[in-house]
């Protein structure tokens, strides 16, 4: 394939993205739908182009001098990403036209911000997979301050600016590290150099070091977690929405070419840091969500034990520990996507809704709404039936069957732990009296996306499989 060909899709949302830059400067306030409309056909048309250009291919396809890979894998995690970032773009519209922030940057360094993690997913270089990093942490950035006028806003953003150019420089510098020892950057070439060379070698664990820490930063996971739940609440909800959840999916697909794909024959030093990691994000993210009382800083600390879990699922270095961990990152985002679209729609001109208050009596307001929030709470909980008990459940199984019974011990009982904050907000929903009687005013559009967001995690709950063995075949035809 030649290098256009290669990399078609990111290609063509750089040019789209152009494109709709230049549009919304000649369209006026009122007329802004059609850098909406743009940005969402833009989208739409690079999925089709990531679905033709990964999935009709019979093999792993490296190109741009071994800079780029085109395998299922990617494909798999580009569509979910774009994907994503639709979802995120239709709960948006509402919250930027009642805070006063229906602007064409919003749309724009979303798109720039895909492209990031589009690149993220297909680098086959370490140089390549942090200049993708660094294309999404420089929009997201911009993105978190995008209402100017919020004191809360300008803090969060530059936290996380601050906070992200340390874990950056840290996996920078692991990644150097691994330069200098293996003489290149590829991560085929890093694959076949550390086959050769012993797992406990101290050169090779000080750059795992830095490598770990900086794709912890990345994850949001403990300790490196301080920026996460500031910049959630800090955040306009619609960048919190999106933050939550395509990015997420990125940082899987960092961790999965770096660790699983390029240092998987040294996982027996990287596993022991990370299982670490992964075990302190279960068991602060849980018990610092029990005493919050703001819902997006409760979400912020429920997303680092979210994270927790994943990392579990990598650190088996197994086919169905992978598996279970890719399945997991998707419906995490999946339900992330529906609880923050759940705060938007609260929210109405000059009021943004993000403390527990705002939930008080949603039953006698909206049975319906307030039926659709206890699925995602009951999801995120991983209450039987729902697609969250499957994911935890996948990953402890995973767990288990590397004979790590002790953490899998831990992660059950604060998944109980958990529990608590999960049914605290139904028990607002259901037995409190109504705080604020407003009536809730939304379109018919993000109310019937929400609805079927929310079903979908009972459907996904009750009948997995599919998802589930889909995530495995493209992880067996990506060779991992």
């Amino acid at each position: 394939m030649s290098a256009f060909e290669i990399a078609r899709p990111e290609i063509f949302l750089l040019i789209a993205a152009c494109v709709v830059l230049l549009l919304d400067l000649f369209v006026g306030k009122n007329a802004r739908v059609v850098t909406y409309l743009a940005t969402q056909a833009s989208l739409l048309t690079t999925a089709l182009l990531i679905y033709s250009s990964s999935f009709n291919q019979e093999m792993k396809v490296v190109g741009l001098d071994r800079m780029y890979v085109l395998d299922e894998l990617a494909g798999f995690l580009k569509i979910s990403i774009v994907g994503f970032a639709m979802l995120s773009f239709i709960y948006a519209r509402k919250y930027l036209r009642d805070q006063n922030l229906w602007r064409g940057e919003f749309f724009v360094l979303g798109m720039t911000s895909v492209l990031g993690m589009l690149i993220m997913s297909s680098g086959y270089n370490l140089l390549v997979l942090y200049l993708g990093l660094e294309v999404l942490s420089l929009s997201m950035y911009a993105l978190v301050a995008l209402h100017r006028d919020n004191g809360k806003a300008i803090e969060a953003a530059m936290k996380y600016f601050i906070l992200g150019a340390v874990g950056s420089g840290m996996l920078l510098y692991g990644m150097s590290l691994l330069y200098g020892i293996s003489g290149g950057l590829g991560v085929d070439h890093l694959s076949t150099f550390f086959n050769a060379q012993p797992a406990n070698d101290v050169k090779v664990l000080f750059a795992l070091t830095f490598i770990v820490a900086g794709l912890a930063f990345k994850l949001g996971a403990v300790p490196f977690h301080m920026w996460l739940p500031d910049v959630y609440q800090g955040a306009p909800t619609a960048v919190t929405l999106f933050l939550g959840s395509a990015p997420k999916v990125a940082a899987f697909a960092l961790v999965m070419r770096i660790l699983a794909e390029g240092l998987g024959s040294v996982e027996e030093s990287w596993s022991q840091m990370l299982m670490v990691l992964g075990l302190l994000s279960i068991i602060v993210g849980n018990l610092f969500a029990v005493a919050q009382h703001n819902m997006k800083r409760m979400l912020a600390y429920s997303t680092i034990s979210h994270m927790g879990f994943i990392i579990m699922g990598v650190i088996t270095s197994s086919h169905i520990g992978y598996s279970a961990a890719m399945f997991y990152v998707v419906t995490y985002a999946l339900m992330s996507a529906a609880a923050f679209a759940l705060l938007i729609l609260l929210s109405r001109t000059g009021y943004e809704a993000e403390t527990l208050d705002d939930l008080k009596g949603l039953n006698e307001r909206s049975p319906w709404l307030a039926f659709l929030v206890m699925l995602m709470m009951l999801s995120m909980m991983g209450f039987p039936l729902t697609v969250g008990f499957y994911s935890k459940l996948a990953v402890i199984q995973a767990v288990v069957g590397k004979e790590l019974v002790w953490p899998a011990v831990i992660m059950v009982v604060m998944s109980v732990v958990g529990a608590f904050y999960y049914l605290r907000v139904l028990k607002l929903m259901y037995f409190e009296k109504p705080a604020d009687n407003t009536t809730i005013d939304v379109g018919i559009d993000f109310y019937g996306v929400l609805s079927v967001n929310s079903l979908l995690l009972l459907g996904l709950g009750v009948f997995p499989g599919g998802l589930m063995a889909l995530c495995s075949a493209v992880l067996s035809a990506s060779q991992l």
